[in-house]
């Protein structure tokens, strides 16, 4: 009965070391589709084969997991300094980019509401004064001509009056001569009164007594001394007004001429006003188009820091996105070495690979 039960223990243990076996030999079928997993097997078949001391084997087998555990752990530690850096670099580069857009927007906006409107509305108060000038000019112009023409006519004036009193002078002179006048005589002062008429005419005041004195002369001989001397009185009294006359338009003149001055000396003051003033806005003007260059000048700058920037941050973003790439992968890859390993390493504790095909 005994020896029956040992037999029957004996198949049962044979059996579980077959099966122990059959799975020992499915994890080394498995671990040897990798690299690395086939390599450590191939030494633990070696080191069975040589009879070589299975201990030494585990102890390298533990120390290598080590080894790359650390490695993972540096890996991982390397890579939170690369990724702390990176935000660092993004924070600072995005920062310099909303910066330059910040400036960008700040001058453009300066420009297109303050500097630009200031310019133009410069250049057309300038272009208006220069078109005050122009008006001013031309008033001048006007005001000149106008004064030649009134003294051109004056001048006219003063030679008529100056014919009329020669003419009346000379009748008077003829008159003072004629006692028993000749007919000769007679028809030469009447010619000289009709001379005083053709000077006169212009001057319709004087013209009733002209004419009624040429009716006179006609109708006497000169012989009625009273008649003359009522002539003479009325040649007098015409004189007097001619001359008067002439004194009033000499007058007339004299403050036309001084109207004229004044009205010139106030349009040069005006004139000098507006060119003191288109001086004064035209630094104005300069001043703003050399501020308008500064601003252009410092938008191109800001434009151009931006552009290097949103470059070093597009840069960062494509190196950091390789560095993450190559950190996953070496990351999984040592994962999965450990994995491989600590697999190879159960197997080799308690697997007899003298037993075992690799």
């Amino acid at each position: 009965m005994k020896i029956a039960i040992l037999l029957v223990l004996a198949v049962s243990l044979n059996a579980v070391s077959t099966d122990l076996n059959r799975q020992a030999q499915k994890h080394v079928d498995a671990l040897m589709k990798t690299n690395w997993g086939q390599t450590i097997l191939q030494l633990a078949e070696l080191h069975a084969h040589t009879g070589g001391v299975l201990q030494d084997l585990v102890g390298a087998i533990e120390e290598m997991i080590q080894q790359m555990q650390d490695e993972l752990d540096e890996v991982e530690y390397n890579y939170g300094v690369r990724t702390n850096e990176h935000n660092s670099l993004s924070l600072q580069y995005t920062q310099e980019v909303q910066d330059a857009d910040i400036d960008i927007q700040r001058s453009a906006d300066t420009l297109e509401n303050l500097l630009y409107p200031r310019r133009e509305q410069l250049k057309a108060k300038i272009q208006q004064l220069i078109d005050y000038q122009e008006f001013n000019r031309k008033t001048v112009d006007e005001e000149t001509l106008i004064r030649e023409q009134e003294h051109e006519a004056f001048e006219a004036q003063i030679a008529e009056f100056n014919d009329a009193v020669g003419a009346t002078d000379d009748a008077l002179n003829l008159l003072s001569t004629l006692t028993n006048p000749s007919l000769v005589q007679i028809q030469k002062f009447q010619n000289n009164l009709r001379k005083i008429e053709a000077r006169i005419k212009p001057h319709s005041q004087h013209q009733t007594l002209i004419k009624a004195l040429i009716t006179l002369a006609s109708e006497q001989n000169f012989s009625d001394q009273g008649i003359i001397k009522q002539i003479v009185d009325k040649l007098n009294e015409f004189r007097n007004a001619v001359v008067d006359a002439i004194n009033a338009a000499t007058a007339q003149e004299a403050q036309d001429v001084q109207d004229y001055e004044d009205r010139i000396e106030q349009l040069d003051a005006e004139y000098a006003e507006f060119q003191r003033q288109i001086t004064k806005i035209t630094i104005d003007l300069n001043a703003t188009q050399e501020k308008i260059e500064q601003f252009l000048s410092f938008q191109a700058q800001r434009q151009s820091d931006r552009n290097t920037a949103q470059a070093l941050l597009d840069l960062e973003n494509e190196q950091f996105a390789d560095d993450t790439q190559i950190y996953t992968d070496l990351k999984n890859k040592l994962i999965r070495d450990i994995q491989v390993t600590e697999e190879a390493f159960s197997l080799v504790k308690s697997v007899d690979f003298s037993k075992i095909k690799v």
